[in-house]
């Protein structure tokens, strides 16, 4: 009865530090989690907005885009799109900016 007694004793101990190990397992994990989560958006944060860390795609020329406005008033006049004063009108808001 003794060496029973022996084995379910090394049972229970080796049941109750597997449980402690696996708690302590699951709760270092779930540190480990948040800091990799909070380090995540730390460096979201300093990085700026999505895809800041792409290449900037150059900014057309003020000056190019009115004459591309420009070009496009004038096709939209000669399909008959456009009067001639709404024309003028859009023409005098494309020069005023």
């Amino acid at each position: 009865m003794g060496l029973l007694r022996g084995v379910a004793r090394t049972a229970v101990i080796a049941g109750t530090a597997t449980a402690v190990s696996n708690r302590v397992s699951r709760r270092q994990a779930g540190r480990w989690s948040r800091q990799a989560e909070q380090q995540y958006a730390e460096q979201q944060y300093y990085a700026g907005p999505e895809g800041a860390e792409q290449e900037a795609v150059p900014q057309p020329d003020p000056t190019t885009a009115k004459l591309d406005q420009l070009k496009q008033l004038g096709e939209l006049k000669a399909q008959g799109v456009l009067t001639e004063a709404e024309f003028e009108q859009q023409k005098a808001k494309i020069l005023a900016s």
